[in-house]
């Protein structure tokens, strides 16, 4: 492509730095404790990422915008690492649904009865669907937290409602 086709000013446009995942204002930044070593472990990464972009001098437009994102994404982890609140699965109580529990739901009407859903309840920085792993601030979360074993809860999911027994609790990783 000519250079007649692109804008002089490409590296001066600030770069879209996209958000971590939201955390509802005023709500606290619980994590699990292997929640809080991923995130130690990604500002490890992002920290190594940026010295690499420093010591680059190839390209002084395309480094500075590295060490922008570097930077942004940096200040944003930091500020997650520094509200976390550690919760330990291992002080839930057993027969109750917590932060960190583990839960296996049994669908009793409104889907398919006898469906079994199991899901991890961890910090918004943890949740990973593929993983099976919830956030606390998920809606399904919220339902069913305080919850206790062999309990009966309605959760809305989408249009439709579902009844749902909570068939097992546990405190795994614990």
């Amino acid at each position: 492509m000519s250079r007649a086709f692109t804008k002089e000013d490409d590296s001066l446009e600030a770069p879209i730095v996209p958000p971590r995942a939201p955390l509802p204002p005023g709500t606290p930044n619980y994590v699990t404790p292997q929640g809080l070593e991923q995130l130690r472990a990604e500002l490890v990464a992002l920290e190594t990422g940026r010295a690499r972009a420093e010591s680059n001098r190839d390209n002084e437009a395309d480094r500075t915008r590295q060490l922008t994102i570097f930077n942004a994404r940096i200040s944003a982890l930091n500020g997650r690492i520094a509200s976390a609140r550690v919760v330990d699965p291992r002080t839930q109580p057993p027969q109750e649904v917590r932060f960190g529990a583990t839960v296996t739901l049994r669908t009793r009407s409104g889907g398919t009865p006898g469906t079994l859903r199991r899901f991890a309840i961890v910090g918004v920085d943890e949740a990973s669907v593929a993983e099976g792993k919830v956030a606390f601030t998920a809606p399904i979360a919220r339902a069913i937290q305080g919850s206790r074993l062999g309990q009966i809860v309605s959760l809305r999911l989408g249009p439709k409602e579902e009844t749902v027994e909570v068939a097992e609790i546990s405190y795994e990783g614990a």
